[in-house]
């Protein structure tokens, strides 16, 4: 099959909803999506025709600048195109740009110019000998729409340039002075408008930035000087390019003819500072009196600025810092079930990895069966995501628009079957949630509370079966992370302790409260995630950090993972329980360790008992030979390298190995490799 053709389709697909897309902003002022969802497909669209050039066409968006021009006013050609910036989205990639301006021009002093990136309708206003003869909307960046006589109504504009200015801005007042800047409305005057609005019975508006672009293009110039909009300035143009030298020098003089320009603008004389202004302006940006979603970052020098040049739309000179996006679009691959701690099935979309207010997600809950169907997500669905109180990753909608043709309606019941085929669940009536058959909240956590206390996992001494249970029904423990809280005096409180037993309970939970990585991994209880698959975690990441944030791709390189198991983890960590879980952990003080045994003695090399050893238990031996850094299996493959051949043999393993050529030993040989070993 040709590989190109999917993504041909794709990319045919994200062109045609892009085009619908821009026609609606730009042209009728009415988008359907944010403009976080219409960045994130057009940054897939980038990334195909990055990989595949040969299929950008003239009528991709990212070969213009703007979408058409409405017919209603007259056309004007502008005196320079206005062009466009590329965006960057962290520190990484505004040190990039500033590397590549120094190559550029090696010997130039360079400082840099920083402002507030402003959410508005782009116009220019045109001056001659300071008086204002037009107004012009930026349009495709090209040739924009005449809208002169709605201009003059806004307040801010002046009909005539201010005549008292310092000597060095009188150039200003002679011959064409072209001023740039954006058509805003305040949130203030946003808000009033919409409760007057609703007060009167009559819809609201959606947003400051749609309102102004929708007001300053009506033909009623008494519409308009009804609405308060706002210009606010970010440049100014002169044929004389030497009367500016720098793009602080432009700010000063805007001002001083004046007409607003930020004051928040600021210059510094390297990537520091900049950076610096950008992190300031993370948080404060909110109480801005207008929206914005980033800042504009330049070079400060004009003549250098100039020299650097253009590429395609967008200067070398200048960058869009945009902050971390609240909406990002992204791909669902799977849709896992998890079983929570109260036996109630939560389906998960696991989906390509995307940046959501400032951090990486790549699963979401869909909370449960009536949620799911309400919203139709699919396996294969583009889907936005957005994060609800800037913490939990959520779906927000389907762009139905991208959905493959294959894909299918999620099917709760079937996918309950197929992913546990081992249990079963029910509905009760009224509620939307699966729950497994028969099991209650108390008695999953004594299970899993068993599992935890396990010698394969954190090994913790006296918490067996019987004193689990007494805690859990003296509700004492209330999830796993419980059990670093108890206190003597509680334990004492119960039938089954006296002095001497509550007190080797308390010193054998705390002698635990450092585990090894590996048995911590294991102890939570992972579906699909045994001891071994959990050393091999442990060895790939590291860390449970690092293991809590892996993406399926990373997760999919750890071997013995497939899709199922890796799935499977991402589920559990996508879980608002386990979430919660892990940080009481933590906040305990629950700290866990992990030395590699990449190195160890027997790494590479994988065992399998049959049979009973006579010298030790299959649990003592498979942790010998893990500590080592050997692999312990429960089943022959083909990367078995051992054996190891016990009393009462079953007869299918012994089957397996000679078929593959196993090398087969004895436990005598074992033992002798381990101590060969130690």
């Amino acid at each position: 099959m040709n590989k190109a053709a999917p993504v041909k389709q794709r990319l045919g697909e994200l062109k045609k909803l892009l085009g619908r897309y821009a026609y609606e902003y730009y042209v009728l002022d009415k988008p359907s999506v944010s403009d976080a969802v219409y960045d994130g497909l057009v940054r897939e669209l980038k990334a195909i025709e990055a990989e595949y050039p040969e299929l950008i066409t003239p009528d991709s968006p990212t070969q213009r600048v703007g979408g058409e021009v409405l017919q209603g006013f007259q056309k004007v050609e502008h005196s320079s195109r206005m062009l466009s910036l590329n965006d960057v989205f962290n520190k990484d990639e505004v040190e990039a740009w500033a590397e590549r301006v120094q190559k550029l021009a090696p010997n130039a002093k360079t400082d840099y110019f920083v402002d507030i990136k402003m959410d508005g309708l782009a116009c220019a206003l045109i001056y001659e000998d300071g008086m204002l003869i037009q107004g012009v909307t930026r349009g495709d960046g090209l040739i924009g729409e005449d809208v002169t006589a709605n201009v003059r109504t806004i307040k801010s504009v002046p009909l005539e340039l201010r005549q008292d200015v310092p000597r060095q801005y009188h150039a200003f007042l002679r011959g064409r002075t072209e001023v740039r800047g954006e058509i805003i409305m305040l949130k203030k005057d946003f808000a009033a408008l919409n409760a007057a609005r609703e007060a009167a019975g009559e819809p609201t508006f959606a947003n400051p930035r749609n309102l102004a672009a929708g007001t300053i293009r009506q033909l009623d110039t008494r519409l308009v000087a009804a609405r308060p909009l706002q210009f606010r300035a970010y440049d100014v143009l002169r044929n004389d390019a030497a009367e500016i030298p720098t793009n602080m020098f432009a700010y000063e003089a805007i001002r001083a003819l004046g007409i607003i320009a930020n004051r928040q603008a600021a210059v510094f004389p390297d990537i520091a500072g900049v950076m610096g202004f950008i992190n300031a302006w993370d948080d404060k940006r909110h109480e801005l009196p207008f929206n914005t979603d980033g800042l504009v970052v330049k070079v400060n020098n004009r003549a250098l600025y100039a020299a650097l040049g253009v590429v395609g739309k967008n200067p070398r000179g200048a960058v869009a810092y945009k902050y971390a996006a609240e909406e990002a679009t992204t791909v669902v691959r799977d849709i896992v079930l998890s079983i929570g701690r109260t036996g109630a099935a939560t389906p998960v979309a696991v989906f390509d990895p995307v940046v959501v207010a400032g951090t990486t997600v790549q699963h979401a809950s869909l909370h449960n069966a009536d949620e799911i169907a309400r919203r139709d997500v699919r396996v294969g669905d583009t889907v936005v995501i957005y994060k609800a109180g800037d913490i939990i990753p959520q779906v927000s909608h389907v762009l139905e628009e991208l959905r493959p043709k294959a894909a299918k309606p999620f099917d709760m019941e079937a996918e309950l079957r197929r992913q546990y085929p081992e249990l079963t669940f029910v509905r009760p009536e009224g509620e939307a949630v699966y729950r497994v058959k028969g099991a209650t909240a108390k008695l999953l956590l004594k299970q899993a509370l068993i599992h935890f206390a396990s010698k394969g996992a954190l090994d913790i001494d006296t918490l067996g079966e019987k004193n689990v249970a007494a805690l859990v029904d003296a509700k004492l423990v209330h999830d796993l992370a419980d059990v670093y809280t108890l206190a003597k005096e509680q334990v004492l409180g119960l039938d089954r302790f006296a002095d001497i037993s509550a007190q080797k309970l308390i010193d054998a939970i705390q002698d635990k409260k450092h585990p090894e990585l590996p048995r911590f991994i294991y102890g939570l209880g992972i579906r699909h995630v045994g001891s071994q698959t959990a050393i091999d975690l442990a060895e790939h990441f590291g860390s449970m950090e690092k293991l809590q944030h892996a993406t399926l791709d990373a997760l999919l390189l750890v071997d013995g993972v497939g899709d199922v198991v890796a799935e499977s983890i991402l589920g559990w960590f996508a879980d608002p329980d386990n979430q919660k879980l892990l940080e009481k952990f933590t906040h305990l003080g629950v700290r866990q360790h992990y030395e590699s045994r990449a190195r160890g003695p027997l790494h590479g090399k994988s065992f399998v008992i049959t049979g009973t050893l006579e010298h030790m238990g299959r649990d003592e031996a498979a942790e010998k030979i893990r500590s080592l850094g050997g692999t312990f299996q429960t089943s022959v493959g083909k990367d078995t390298t051992y054996l190891v051949v016990g009393q009462n043999v079953g007869a299918s393993k012994l089957k397996k190995a000679e078929k593959l050529g196993t090398r087969q030993i004895t436990e005598r040989d074992l033992q002798g490799l381990l101590d060969e070993k130690e």
